[in-house]
């Protein structure tokens, strides 16, 4: 099993690419499934998570080609509407492909899902969702079967705003027969994303990045050609990564309108960042000061500030000056990595989902055990800024979500490299 170490005190300098989005790349791939012909992503990050999906599309006879960082899959073979608990186990994302199957196929049999242990993550509303819209659904020996003649359209309201559930039944409904209305529904830029990528397709969706969409069913989908948007997870972690080490980095590939809550935190923490746009290219600058100021957060639904931000920010006020005070409302459980930064000299106190972090002057290597894809992120971030090695294991989970990550840090000056460990 790999593991990182990293050499801390080196200020992050020069320029870095963002990759595509998991978040983004992981619904679109399983759009795939609704139509019978081929379906061209590029700008697909090479991820852990990303191979898996693909490997769980060719199990079901979807053909797969790569060309480089594109991917052309075709489903006009589909076979095989399961995806089973040896897939599944390891990313949460495969529950995604219920909705495209049910509406596709007219069944889908998918495993409960695994992932990250950061709380309870329930998709009660992605089945609630399916039975509104008339399938038959029920949990059987750890399965999600679903069954239905057609889809009918449906006003759905979601008790709880959900990503993934979101994109599940928006993918559902355009197949469904007549119009279907989710509200309540997530904001997010990746729905969008989907959304586009859909209508490319031949959906007929409105609203997304709105709380209410539209969808219009329509009686076949078409193949297109689709750019996965930039990562403004990995891009705030780089961002975060820049501050935290008085940095001057440039991000190209990618937009501050991705990540306005966490820009606007970083400015408050000191910070100077500028976007820039033209016809051909987005790319953004932040240049950090020698020491940080200690800024507040409380994690919400976008457009607020994102809950996979949470542990990078943290790890950014474990050496700022000042006190901030973390709030965490969308997790119950994701204050894991607090434990881990302790152990490298933070100042972090936990009452329920509060964290209180009083930045020390500097942080001293030792090892630490990843937790999650986030908690793995702060756990590097910290590592830039620690006196001395720091050794952070069980990466594996950092390979989920972030394209080639020390070799990116390298390239900026950090002194990080892969070992067996």
């Amino acid at each position: 099993m790999d593991k990182l170490v990293i050499e801390g005190g080196r200020r992050l300098e020069g320029e870095v690419r963002i990759s595509g989005a998991k978040n983004a790349a992981l619904p679109i791939l399983c759009a795939a499934l609704l139509t019978r012909e081929p379906l061209t992503l590029t700008n697909l990050p090479d991820l852990n998570d990303i191979r898996t999906m693909l490997g769980l599309l060719a199990q079901m006879g979807v053909k797969v080609e790569h060309a480089g960082n594109a991917v052309t899959l075709d489903a006009a073979g589909l076979d095989t509407p399961v995806a089973p608990y040896e897939l599944v186990k390891t990313m949460r994302a495969a529950i995604l492909v219920l909705g495209p199957l049910t509406a596709r196929c007219g069944e889908a049999r998918v495993s409960l899902p695994g992932g990250c242990a950061i709380g309870a993550r329930p998709v009660d509303q992605h089945i609630k969702g399916l039975q509104a819209m008339g399938g038959e659904v029920a949990v059987e020996h750890g399965y999600i079967h679903a069954r239905v003649a057609r889809l009918k359209g449906a006003r759905l309201f979601t008790d709880m705003v959900t990503v993934t559930g979101t994109e599940n039944l928006m993918m559902a409904a355009c197949l469904a027969d007549g119009e279907t209305v989710i509200e309540n529904a997530a904001r997010e830029p990746e729905v969008v994303d989907l959304a586009q990528c859909l209508n490319a397709m031949g959906a007929r969706i409105s609203g997304a990045g709105t709380d209410v969409v539209r969808i219009q069913g329509v009686e076949r989908l078409h193949g297109a050609t689709h750019r996965i948007m930039p990562d403004r997870i990995e891009t705030g972690t780089f961002l975060c990564a820049a501050a935290v080490t008085g940095g001057k980095v440039r991000l190209t590939g990618t937009s501050t309108g991705l990540l306005d809550a966490l820009v606007d935190k970083l400015m408050d923490a000191g910070c100077e960042i500028t976007g820039e746009k033209s016809p051909s290219h987005e790319a953004i600058l932040i240049e950090a000061p020698r020491r940080l100021k200690a800024v507040s957060i409380r994690t919400a639904p976008y457009p607020a500030f994102p809950t996979d931000m949470q542990a990078q920010f943290m790890a950014v006020n474990t050496v700022a000056e000042g006190t901030a005070v973390i709030r965490e409302t969308i997790f119950e459980n994701r204050f894991m990595h607090a434990v881990e930064l302790i152990r490298l000299g933070a100042d972090i106190k936990i009452d329920g989902n509060t964290a209180f972090v009083t930045g020390v002057e500097r942080l001293q290597g030792a090892t630490v055990m990843a937790t999650d894809l986030r908690a793995s992120a702060s756990l590097v971030i910290a590592g830039l800024v620690a006196e001395g090695e720091t050794h952070v294991e069980r990466i594996y989970h950092l390979d989920r979500g972030y394209e080639h990550i020390e070799n990116k840090l390298t390239a900026l000056g950090a002194v990080i490299r892969r070992v067996k460990a």
